[in-house]
């Protein structure tokens, strides 16, 4: 079945859904009404769409194809006249599945039989015939149960296979089987990627990390930063006007994602809004440092500054800021959390990239803030367009469809914009220290300086 183009209004009484299908027969139109769900069937195309309220198919319903454009209309009365349908621009999550219902989380227990107290000479018997670890266990709660007791060691986690799960709620596996056959310049883990614990990848993306970084790069850029600057002062669109409805292509995108029930615990969906702070950072620094204009090294920029991308390590990583509040909250997320996701990134970003710059990092995260503030709407945008990079380069699609689509489909569905918005302040107010990145780069801004102090007083000299 083909998903047909599709898009949805509404009026204080009715939704109305605008589905592209030519050259079909309407006579072979099938559609069905559910409590929240619309259902159309018209051969070869297939349509359910989950709406935010009920809705019903009474004498104001009605259907309309007309054979000209290929459109066809449907009209359904909302139960509730005067409710509105929020959310109706994103496709992903009408396209998603109802959530699945509740599941009793307390065990159920029923007494299938009973049997009479038994006599004392029967207990006699059975007691006779117990194990021994039974009698010894009888004898203590005669006395006071001080049973011998020791602190149990901690057995390893079973691991019935050599394989490991990674991307997207780890939901993804078999991506970088072959991977050494693949000219794959981002991959840290090389062959090991499918087989390498989350430990053991954290080690060698903080070891690759130290191995690239360059001391004199950095200082180059910070002594001649004429071209950084403008980067630096560049608008991002999104950072500054908020987006009103997405574009033909667009929709189109957004109609070939997965189409998904993410089952995400508490901590889950925490962690997953920490790695969209990862995503959005990598995103924004190579929108800054080409405005917007993909280069064919794109790809390979957002990847490199991804760490969930290059060695499959998403956040929260470990925190180890002593100058920061330890019990400190801003809203739902830690200040230390924070800190070490975008800590993660400044250091990928110092160290890979062409452009080297602290003061470029910090923009960056303004405009993750900005992205944030302005909704799943805007973030949902940044997404595609990041998609869109990766999804036309030969090698690193693979980044796409192991985190970028699930994460569209995701924050159309599943983000909320408070949430968004109490993130997007968090990530404004964070204070980042360069003694967090931990490669001296105080000390080095500090000789910088020095040395660019200096070179008047040996041209006066020269001068002479």
């Amino acid at each position: 079945m083909i998903t047909p183009r599709f898009s949805c209004t509404q009026t204080d009484a009715s939704v109305v859904v605008t589905i592209y299908c030519p050259s079909v027969r309407a006579a072979e139109l099938e559609t069905h009404v559910e409590d929240t769900l619309l259902t159309v069937h018209i051969n070869p195309y297939f349509l359910r769409l989950n709406f935010p309220g009920r809705i019903v198919e009474d004498e104001n319903s009605s259907g309309e194809y007309n054979p000209t454009t290929g459109y066809l209309t449907i009209t359904l009365t909302k139960n509730v006249k005067g409710e509105e349908f929020k959310d109706l621009d994103l496709l992903a999550k009408l396209l998603a599945p109802p959530p699945s219902k509740a599941r009793r989380s307390e065990p159920i227990i029923e007494v299938l039989s009973s049997e009479a107290m038994e006599d004392g000479d029967s207990l006699v018997q059975k007691t006779q015939n117990l194990s021994l670890e039974q009698q010894e266990i009888l004898e203590a709660a005669e006395n006071d149960w001080r049973l011998p007791q020791a602190v149990p060691e901690a057995l390893p986690p079973l691991e019935t296979s050599a394989q490991r799960l990674y991307g997207f709620l780890n939901l993804h596996s078999g991506y970088f089987t072959h991977v050494e056959h693949m000219e794959n310049e981002v991959n840290e883990l090389g062959k090991d990627a499918e087989a390498c614990p989350l430990e053991e990848r954290r080690r060698r993306r903080l070891r690759h990390e130290d191995e690239k970084w360059d001391e004199e790069h950095y200082m180059a850029d910070l002594a001649e930063d004429e071209y950084i600057q403008e980067l630096i002062g560049w608008q991002h669109t999104h950072a500054t006007t908020a987006g009103h409805g997405y574009s033909e292509d667009e929709q189109l995108v957004m109609l070939r994602l997965p189409r998904k029930e993410y089952l995400a615990t508490d901590t889950q969906t925490h962690d997953l809004y920490l790695t969209l702070l990862s995503l959005l950072f990598s995103y924004a620094y190579e929108s800054r440092t080409t405005q917007r204009d993909p280069t064919p090294e794109s790809a390979w920029t957002i990847c490199s500054l991804t760490p969930a991308f290059s060695a499959l390590d998403p956040p929260p990583y470990p925190t180890s800021f002593p100058q920061l509040p330890k019990d400190g909250h801003i809203a739902r997320f830690a200040v230390a959390e924070l800190a070490s996701t975008f800590t993660a990134s400044y250091r990928r970003a110092l160290a890979f990239p062409l452009y080297r710059s602290w003061a470029l990092a910090e923009a960056c995260r303004l405009d993750v803030s900005a992205f944030l503030t302005g909704g799943k709407r805007t973030v949902t945008r940044c997404l595609l367009e990041m998609k869109h990079i990766l999804d036309h380069h030969d090698v690193y699609y693979v980044y796409s469809k192991i985190w970028v689509d699930d994460f569209c489909t995701w924050v159309q569905a599943y983000a909320i914009d408070e949430v968004l918005e109490d993130l997007g302040k968090c990530v404004k107010s964070l204070h980042m220290e360069k003694a967090m990145i931990g490669w001296d780069l105080e000390e080095l801004e500090e000789a910088v300086r020095e040395a660019a102090q200096r070179e008047p007083d040996s041209d006066d000299e020269s001068a002479e």
